[in-house]
């Protein structure tokens, strides 16, 4: 590569790092003094650039644990953002111990440690991310989030070489992420699915998922979006061999994607403009963008890909100059060797199948066989697991929905002096319900009193109807069947969209106030868990 093309790749960089130095400043004030005043300007820094959809704001009494929960988590997805993944590696393993286990909200820090190790290569330690997050996923049941656990799962195992498994995975990814309206979510599984189509060899099924993928990105405006989508289309074309239409996309959308700061999609974009002028055999104007390529994914620390530009520089230079080709060679089996010291045999599988390393595959048959059934039996216990809780998911889903609007009811009774008198005449049995009725009415007018101050625990609430909270318990569990923590949840709930259809001047994170959430990035976990969309998608839907 000359020096001329190193300068402008460097000063590129360096133009990414002037755009995010008022995220880095604000995450260096709160790794000095992690308070609420310098979480707040972290996120402040984040919304001002567009990275986050809504402004996350924290009270002084925000407890140091949510803080720092929050922020590393956020670090880290910036940081994978700008494709510093050993810096998005750190902060996501600092968010990952102050999650409770199991948590909803544990399972998005999963999936991004899943993504990250992907970028890094390590096959082995990102599947172990990616099945723990489905896991949890699987539990709560929200359709979405499990789309896009089961997508990172499917790039993994597709880049281990376990594509049939990886197309099984992709399969249920599309059916969850149809069963929700989000089309941002489904073009990027869309485009996954093209990619494992193409790696399978079924170029024609993989194009078709591609222009899929074009045309919501199209819909929904997302011109960066669109790119990646337009490259996938491109690898494609290149397997149905229409190199010259490949060339074209590709050459179209790389300025772009360098403009973007989307390096790696950049990189990986110019190997294949590398690949298309290899296969018209334009070896000379092919080297220029191997280098490149080789360049940012060395930068990266991206081995696979960069072994790729390498094995592109080979090619190219076998017909130009002997001398050039045994250096790159050189080099190739360098790298090919590195990875085969810390890399498992998924990610072996990989490379033997993009490169056809007969000897290496003979070397490593049994490290093969033996990943190749831990995989298969990990892929059969997800999908038993999947089948055996998804109905009792279900059913526990709709049972919180429906005891929402069971309490929308209770409060919808306006005469209470009618319902007692009547009570008075009717059988034992009867009085009972009604005494039951009585007693959730004041559950539930307490917990809503409460709900201004944030002292509505189950200690405090059994305390303002002058009852020991193990009478609470158990007088709530006869009426209800729930336990107090989900009654008192519902009650939420039901404020929430009551808020929400009614009062259309507050502002989310007012409402989330209001009902009694310390921030409003629980509350949107909370509500989206329950009805599988945001409150500000909730509010458009009204």
């Amino acid at each position: 590569m000359n020096s001329k093309t190193i300068i402008l790749i460097a000063t590129l960089l360096a133009c990414t790092n002037a755009v995010a130095q008022n995220v880095d400043e604000a995450l260096k004030a709160f790794s000095q003094k992690a308070n609420a005043a310098n979480a707040n300007v972290f996120f402040d820094a984040l919304y001002k650039e567009n990275f986050i959809d809504e402004r996350v704001h924290f009270d002084s009494n925000s407890p140091k644990d949510s803080l720092e929960q929050q922020v590393w988590f956020w670090a880290a997805e910036w940081m994978y953002y700008l494709q510093e993944y050993k810096q998005a590696e750190m902060y996501a393993l600092k968010a990952l111990p102050l999650y409770h286990p199991s948590n909803h909200d544990m399972a998005d820090c999963l999936n991004t440690l899943g993504c990250i190790n992907v970028r890094m290569s390590d096959f082995k330690q990102a599947a172990l991310y990616a099945r723990k997050s489905v896991e949890i996923e699987l539990k709560h049941g929200n359709h979405d989030l499990i789309s896009s656990s089961l997508n990172t799962l499917a790039g993994i195992y597709m880049a281990g070489h376990q594509a049939k498994d990886a197309e099984k995975i992709i399969l249920q990814a599309i059916n969850h992420a149809n069963q929700v309206d989000n089309p941002g979510r489904k073009a990027i599984i869309l485009g996954m699915a093209s990619e494992i189509y193409h790696t399978l060899g079924n170029d024609e099924e993989a194009l078709s998922y591609a222009e899929q993928a074009i045309e919501l990105e199209k819909s929904l405006n997302r011109p960066k979006k669109l790119v990646v989508r337009l490259s996938q289309k491109a690898s494609a074309l290149l397997g149905l061999h229409r190199y010259k239409e490949a060339e074209v996309i590709c050459r179209q959308i790389s300025p772009q994607l360098k403009e973007n700061g989307d390096y790696h999609s950049y990189a990986i974009t110019l190997n294949r403009l590398g690949m298309s002028l290899l296969c018209q055999e334009r070896q000379q104007e092919a080297i220029p963008y191997y280098k490149e390529a080789a360049y940012l994914f060395s930068k990266m620390g991206d081995l696979y890909n960069e072994i790729h530009s390498q094995r592109g520089l080979y090619e190219s230079y076998w017909t130009l100059n002997s001398d050039s080709a045994k250096q790159y060679l050189d080099t190739f089996e360098l790298l090919k060797d590195s990875l085969y010291t810390r890399s498992t045999a998924e990610a072996l599988s990989r490379y033997n199948a993009e490169f056809g390393n007969k000897q290496l595959q003979i070397e490593n048959a049994q490290i093969r066989k033996t990943q190749h059934l831990v995989i298969v039996f990990a892929v059969v216990i997800i999908l038993l697991f999947s089948i055996a809780t998804w109905l009792i998911i279900q059913h526990s889903r709709k049972q919180m929905q429906d005891l929402v609007k069971k309490i929308e009811r209770m409060k919808a009774i306006s005469d209470v002096s009618t319902r007692e008198d009547s009570a008075s005449q009717a059988t034992t049995a009867e009085k009972e319900d009604s005494d039951e009725d009585m007693f959730l009415m004041h559950v539930i007018e307490t917990v809503n009193t409460a709900m201004s101050n944030g002292n509505f625990g189950v200690e405090q609430i059994a305390s303002e109807l002058n009852i020991s909270t193990q009478t609470f318990r158990r007088r709530l569990q006869n009426a209800t069947g729930e336990t107090p923590k989900a009654y008192i949840q519902a009650i939420q709930m039901e404020r929430a969209i009551t808020l929400l259809k009614q009062n259309q001047e507050l502002s989310i994170s007012q409402i989330a106030q209001q009902c009694g959430f310390n921030d409003v990035s629980s509350f949107s976990h909370t509500f989206r868990r329950i009805y599988g969309c945001s409150p500000t998608r909730y509010r458009e839907k009204q």
